[in-house]
């Protein structure tokens, strides 16, 4: 059984509980290569960037991107994030200013793993079946960031016939929130679907939640850290208005820096900090053919 499956047991019992907050050391610094990333090189082409502030004022941080060839600037001020792109000679002398934290490449993410269906939610369930009672996720909302939802599916219906789902929004630039890869679907329904199809074996852990769908991976199932970031930014504007206490992120990218320097990292911590539970998949892609972990 996937990892994920055993993480999003966690989710119907996290929901109703007292906001959990996950401590992880907040120091920061250098590391051997400065505040930036390994594997850049002295290149004059551009690649895509994304540059952590240090302090409130981003105005002379910006000014001094631009002046350094960034372009396409895309900001996420509340969690203290620019995305740009950026000549690879500039990155060492940009990372050297006060005002800067860090830079990271803007890297892929993808889909990792598949969806399994036994979560043994039902040992932590007072019902089976669509009539649930107890912890059922009732006024909870959990933001799924995935390739997108088939939102007129019956698995999201409420007891009533209306749509859980409550808010859609693309954030890949496709401008579409349905599912042509088909995995946020999936998800969904494993962390919210209603029970009604095959007479309840694929009931979900919260069948009574409502949904926001969040799409970060195109249609082929791939992203970028920026596109997650935009999603977590928003979900970081909006929690509160829209009682979101869930994150779920079944998606995932090689650890090539450290989590005190990730911007992926950061900003669940920011999120964990402000009492929202998320949850993520875990990178186990097992072992090779000599037995190799990957």
């Amino acid at each position: 059984m996937r990892i994920r499956s055993l993480l999003l047991l966690g989710l119907i019992l996290l929901t109703l509980t007292p906001r959990i907050g996950i401590l992880i050391s907040k120091n920061a610094g250098a590391t051997a290569h400065g505040k930036h990333s390994p594997g850049f090189n002295n290149r004059v082409e551009k690649i895509s960037v994304i540059v952590q502030q240090a302090g409130a004022d981003p105005s002379d941080l910006l000014s001094a991107l631009s002046a350094s060839g960034g372009s396409e600037f895309r900001s996420f001020p509340a969690l203290g994030f620019h995305v740009l792109n950026l000549p690879e000679s500039a990155i060492p002398a940009i990372s050297d200013r006060p005002d800067v934290a860090y830079i990271s490449a803007n890297r892929e993410t993808q889909v990792l793993g598949h969806l399994s269906a036994t979560t043994g939610a039902d040992l932590a369930r007072v019902t089976s079946g669509t009539n649930v009672s107890g912890v059922d996720g009732t006024g909870i909302g959990i933001a799924v960031l995935d390739s997108g939802m088939y939102t007129n599916h019956v698995s999201f219906l409420d007891r009533n016939n209306g749509n859980r789902i409550a808010l859609s929004l693309d954030f890949t630039g496709e401008n579409r929130v349905d599912d042509p890869y088909g995995h946020g679907t999936a998800v969904a329904s494993i962390a919210a679907g209603n029970g009604r199809v095959a007479s309840a074996s694929y009931l979900g852990i919260a069948p009574n939640a409502r949904l926001f769908n969040l799409r970060v991976l195109n249609s082929q199932g791939r992203g970028t850290v920026a596109t997650v970031l935009g999603a977590l930014n928003w979900v970081a504007l909006n929690a509160q208005a829209f009682n979101i206490r869930v994150v779920n992120m079944s998606l995932g990218m090689p650890a090539i820096d450290s989590y005190v320097n990730d911007p992926i990292c950061l900003s669940i911590r920011r999120l964990v900090d402000s009492g929202i539970v998320v949850i993520a998949a875990s990178g186990n892609n097992g072992k090779d053919l000599g037995g190799n972990k990957i």
